[in-house]
């Protein structure tokens, strides 16, 4: 994950636990890596269910390989703006229970997690009109899912010489159950063909089922984990 320089023209209540990003393990420009570990550690540490079922990993990403953020802490802008090539977050569901989302974003200068209904409309801002090259799409793939099949040799991370762009994390790549090395691609890769043109129950089936999950558009994020029940 890395920055671009950003031009740009713009014309619920929910009780939350109260967490410290710190406590989990972030490695800065490594999105895909920090939140598959936060996904375990909800798992381990009991703030979601064991197996994970209720998490959804979800990599924001364009054609261009460029979306903008707003209250990033990597930014030096105005409300925390930034303009990534891709983003990656968690969003927990619980499902068979009148429960509201939440987001996690270790990346993030909202409250950590934050409900959905408030990271879209601070962090997202879909009510912002943006160029059409900063579209973003949403994939959004189901954590258990995720967990046995991403991979990353970070690659994605080196300069043409093999040199770091930014510091890997300290830990070992992670390597998927079927042996797959690398795979970041395959997630971060988006195009408006991709994108679910009518989201309904049968669009949340898919994703309990499917290795990439499905991309929606931004306008359909909300709707979509309304219908998790």
């Amino acid at each position: 994950m890395s920055t671009s320089n950003l031009e740009l023209e713009v014309s619920s209540s929910l009780a939350a636990p109260s967490l410290q990003v710190p406590t989990f393990h972030h490695t800065p420009y490594y999105c895909e890596e920090n939140i598959y570990l936060l996904c375990k550690k909800l798992c381990d540490d009991g703030l979601a269910d064991p197996d994970g079922s209720d998490l959804f990993v979800i990599f924001i990403s364009n054609e261009k390989k460029q979306i903008p953020l707003w209250h990033q802490k990597a930014s030096q802008r105005a409300e925390g703006v930034i303009l990534w090539d891709y983003h990656a977050i968690c969003v927990q569901k619980k499902r068979n229970e009148n429960s509201s989302s939440l987001v996690w974003d270790l990346d993030s200068s909202l409250p950590f997690p934050s409900p959905l209904g408030t990271y879209v409309a601070d962090s997202i801002r879909p009510s912002i009109q943006i160029f059409s090259e900063f579209k973003r799409f949403f994939r959004v793939v189901h954590a258990p899912i995720f967990l046995r099949h991403f991979a990353s040799d970070r690659r994605h991370m080196k300069d043409s010489a093999g040199n770091w762009i930014a510091e890997p994390p300290s830990h070992e790549a992670i390597v998927a159950e079927d042996g797959a090395v690398h795979n970041l691609n395959e997630y971060i890769t988006v195009s408006p063909d991709d994108v679910v043109k009518n989201v309904e129950a049968d669009t949340v089936n898919i994703v309990f089922s499917e290795k990439l999950g499905v991309v929606i558009g931004e306008d359909d994020l909300l709707g979509f984990f309304s219908l998790i029940s």
